[in-house]
């Protein structure tokens, strides 16, 4: 059927009627039903005062508060609500320099389009009596007001690389994360950084009206609108924070790190990395922060789990375990040592001490040459067809122990640290152009073995479990927030369990087995200490000073990663150091025939060995 022109007309006039009723419809709705849009539509007539959230707190394993806050005025200005005023007389009340001052109004012209009816923060922190000098001469400043907001405080002086520190956003920060404003604060390094997050809470604002020469009226509808913040939520850590403050003390003046782990939990006790950033440069972070990055000695690197060395003759329990797994070494297996390995030409150097020895007098004593011959029987096991499949055998078990990887912790920058493979060996020297000898050096933790304090204390906690560790972690469970469960599972070696009680017998002797012993001086009267001494060689000074324990020796509660750098040997500075926190945790004090050995520790001061390119 053909419809005439007048029909066609009706139907076209009731479409758009529809189209009409339906737009009359939605702007009703927006404008008159749905208030919201009116609030968006009207900003330029509505003032929006923030208020930030008091940020969550960090708390220690026995509740002690490690991370607080307090309560501080922050300078906003609304730079379009400004007025000519007397820049000279401002910056008198905050003592800040003019240019400063007249430098951020520049950069408030240039970006004015941008900022619109926004505001900035002029000043951060100001003291309570700069304060009161303002709100007594705040009629003379248009557009600037004092915003009371939250800041961190730190009832410890301890703890300031892993607690890490907060700090006002940058546009780079705010371009990579565009839910933060200009003003805002976020956690920059540390465990502020690792929960960021929860730790911020949620900010809440005010609205107000203006009128038509932009001053502020009256609440928005009552302060219907209105937003209050959300506090951030407290995060609970496994640190102990006592602990965490005399393992600082025992490292002061020193280079390296310290850290110790409940084994039965993987529960990081203590992370301490030497120097580090006071909590004084903390609190204060914008003034020390070109001082600390300048540093030659970078106080602002965690060493723990940053810093990835050779072990030393710690790795010597790998190789150890290793070789008895394999069927290649028994605990009655002797070998000789002539003050060192040497075959032919070839020699590797080792201190004085009885010849020959079996396995645990090997630890006890902390033999060179016997580890050289485990580490070749290893290679050349007959049930390998070669020496890189010898090699790449040898190199699963290491994995096994957490080695030449990310443990998966939650400390911020893990490193993975490495472990050689025959690839590797066959890219430097060529396919079948190397053989056992060329790599002997693996067998005391040189050469190309490369780990972190992080990844040595782990694995002395694998010993002390007798053959598994729980991934390392710096946070606790609580009812509000639970942790993975990635961290509750026991993540076993390739070595049967079985083996790891001779390693413990021989590691008991190093302490408590009398002469020979590498590490009496760790001994602790009344608890069994288990230990193994390390010198990493160093080719740019001193050697390292290395040593991991735990105690006591059946069901173990703390085991130790102690690394000096330019220590020495492993007995001098390391061993000490970690058997004075042992004894601490354990005792909650030094007992008194101890204390002279905590004094020379307290009092040493090793920063003069270390060799540093200073920048010009």
């Amino acid at each position: 059927m053909t419809l005439g022109p007048d029909n066609r007309l009706k139907i076209l006039t009731i479409a758009i009627a529809i189209v009409f009723i339906i737009l009359a419809a939605r702007l009703f709705h927006i404008q008159i039903i749905n208030d919201k849009y009116k609030i968006n539509a009207d900003n330029n007539a509505l003032k929006y005062e923030t208020k930030y959230p008091v940020r969550g707190r960090i708390i220690d394993r026995n509740c002690e508060v490690i991370v607080e806050n307090k309560l501080i005025y922050d300078i906003v200005v609304t730079p379009i609500e400004v007025q000519p005023f007397d820049t000279s007389a401002f910056c008198a009340i905050f003592d800040v320099d003019e240019e400063t001052i007249k430098s951020k109004f520049a950069e408030y012209r240039l970006y004015r389009k941008k900022i619109g009816y926004g505001s900035r923060t002029l000043i951060k922190q100001v003291s309570g009596e700069q304060y009161n000098r303002f709100v007594e001469q705040a009629y003379k400043y248009p557009g600037i007001e004092a915003i009371l907001r939250s800041s961190r405080t730190y009832p410890y002086n301890a703890g300031g690389n892993l607690i890490g520190y907060v700090s006002e956003v940058d546009q780079a920060y705010m371009e990579k994360h565009p839910e933060y404003r200009s003003g805002d604060d976020a956690g920059r390094t540390g465990m502020e950084q690792a929960y960021e997050s929860r730790l911020r809470g949620e900010k809440g604002y005010s609205i107000y009206l203006r009128d038509a020469h932009n001053r502020i009226q009256e609440r928005y509808e009552n302060g219907e609108y209105d937003k209050e913040p959300i506090a951030g939520e407290d995060v609970h850590t496994t640190i102990d924070i006592v602990l965490q403050e005399y393992g600082e003390r025992l490292m002061k003046n020193k280079v390296g790190s310290l850290v110790a782990i409940e084994p039965s939990t993987g529960e990081i006790l203590t992370m301490i990395s030497s120097p580090g950033i006071d909590i004084t440069q903390l609190s204060e972070i914008n003034k020390y922060y070109n001082d600390l990055i300048s540093d030659p000695l970078r106080p602002m690197f965690n060493r723990a789990v940053q810093s990835a060395q050779p072990p030393g003759s710690v790795f010597k329990l790998v190789n150890g375990l290793i070789g008895l797994q394999e069927g290649t070494l028994s605990t009655s297996t002797q070998y000789p040592c002539h003050k060192g390995y040497i075959v032919g030409k070839f020699r590797l150097g080792c201190h004085n001490h009885p010849s020959p020895i079996n396995f645990y007098q090997s630890i006890m004593m902390s033999c060179n040459a016997y580890y050289c011959y485990v580490l070749r029987n290893i290679l050349d096991n007959p049930k390998y067809g070669s020496v890189a499949e010898g090699m790449d055998a040898w190199r699963e078990y290491v994995m096994s122990f957490g080695f030449g990887q990310k443990l998966g912790s939650d400390v911020p920058y893990e490193m993975a640290g490495s472990i050689p493979s025959s690839k590797m060996y066959d890219r430097w020297y060529g396919k079948k152009r190397w053989h056992s000898l060329t790599v002997v050096s693996l067998s005391i933790g040189q050469g190309e073995i490369q780990c972190t304090p992080l990844h040595m204390a782990n694995f002395v906690s694998t010993i002390a479990n007798r053959g598994y560790y729980y991934i390392p972690h710096i946070e606790k469970s609580t009812e509000r927030h639970q942790i993975d469960e990635k961290y509750f599972v026991k993540q076993y070696t390739k070595v049967d369990t079985a083996y790891f009680s001779e390693v413990v017998k021989g590691m008991s002797m190093a302490v408590s087995g009398g002469p020979g012993s590498t590490a009496s001086v760790a001994g602790i009267p009344g608890v069994e200490v288990c230990g193994k001494t390390g010198t990493a060689q160093n080719p740019h000074g001193d050697d390292h000073s290395v040593f991991v324990c735990f105690a006591p020796k059946d069901n173990p509660k703390i085991a130790v990663a102690a690394y000096i750098e330019n220590g020495g040997f492993g007995a001098t500075w390391a061993a000490p150091i970690a058997s004075l926190l042992v004894e601490k945790y354990l005792h909650g004090e030094i007992c008194e025939q101890r204390k002279y050995l905590e004094d020379r520790v307290m009092q040493g001061n090793l920063l003069y060995k270390v060799k540093v390119n200073k920048k010009k």
